[in-house]
């Protein structure tokens, strides 16, 4: 297979594209790029830095990848962004490269929907089956997991852990840590709850939800202290993996704060 370039596209020497890569009209390639085969870049695509791109993904026009962080300490280190195969890169997205910092890497795996105008900032890492909609932002040092959804408009702060299969609805502003499987909604965001419909759409059994349910009542009830709670929900759940994921996750980093029902559940 042949790699297409328009004629009015840009690709530095050193570029490095691989069998049936097309390169749309505008587009700028940088000399460190890296771009996996059959990806597409459509129209005033810029792949610039020290960026990764894998197989098989597309990427829609004005989208900017690999540009500076924004940081006001990176003074143009040979950080990276990494990008893994077969994700949708929809309009205006921007992907930063990494600082020395934070790791030096900004980490994007694969299967991922990026809708218009998403945003992933320096050392962020991401996940594989994750969808950023419309506008969504995650700051610099977030981690996604797996399998994560995040609604239009919606901000994750610097720094901020989510956990795999969970959701966070659109407008949210999410300050703090959300657990895997949990559902996160507001400004500032608070736990709603477990993310049923996700979990349903991404077939995991009656039972399985069942005990996550009766693992979350527990962990966020009023009686006791939350240390309490949390052992307690290890000992009653200790032979469920989703569960013991939420416990694993808390246990993690307990100096993070952590996104908490705002009413009794």
């Amino acid at each position: 297979m042949s790699v297409q370039i328009h004629p009015t596209a840009i690709v530095a020497k050193g570029a490095e594209l691989a069998d049936g890569v097309s390169v749309g009209p505008y587009s700028l390639i940088g000399e460190h790029a890296k771009v996996g085969a059959r990806t597409q870049l459509l129209a005033h695509v810029v792949v610039e830095g020290h960026t990764t791109i894998g197989e098989d993904c597309v990427v829609r026009n004005f989208s900017n990848l690999g540009g500076p962080p924004h940081h006001t300490a990176y003074n143009g280190e040979p950080t990276e962004l990494v990008i893994g195969d077969r994700n949708r890169i929809w309009e205006h997205v921007t992907m930063h490269i990494g600082t020395p910092q934070g790791g030096a890497v900004t980490r994007v795996g694969d299967d991922s929907m990026f809708m218009a105008t998403s945003h992933v900032g320096h050392d962020c890492t991401v996940g594989d089956n994750v969808i950023l909609a419309h506008s969504a932002t995650l700051g610099g040092h977030v981690h996604i997991g797996d399998f994560v959804m995040v609604s239009g408009l919606a901000a994750v702060h610097q720094y901020c852990r989510v956990g795999r299969y969970s959701f966070i609805g659109g407008l949210a502003a999410v300050t703090k840590d959300v657990i895997p499987y949990g559902l996160v909604w507001g400004n500032h965001a608070h736990l709603e709850g477990l993310n049923l419909v996700g979990l349903k759409r991404r077939d995991f059994g009656r039972e399985t939800i069942s005990e996550l349910r009766s693992a979350y009542r527990l962990l966020f009830a009023e009686e006791g202290t939350f240390q309490e709670r949390i052992e307690d929900t290890a000992t009653t759940f200790g032979h469920s993996a989703p569960v013991m994921e939420i416990i694993d996750f808390i246990r993690a980093d307990a100096s993070r704060p952590l996104c908490l029902p705002e009413r009794e559940v």
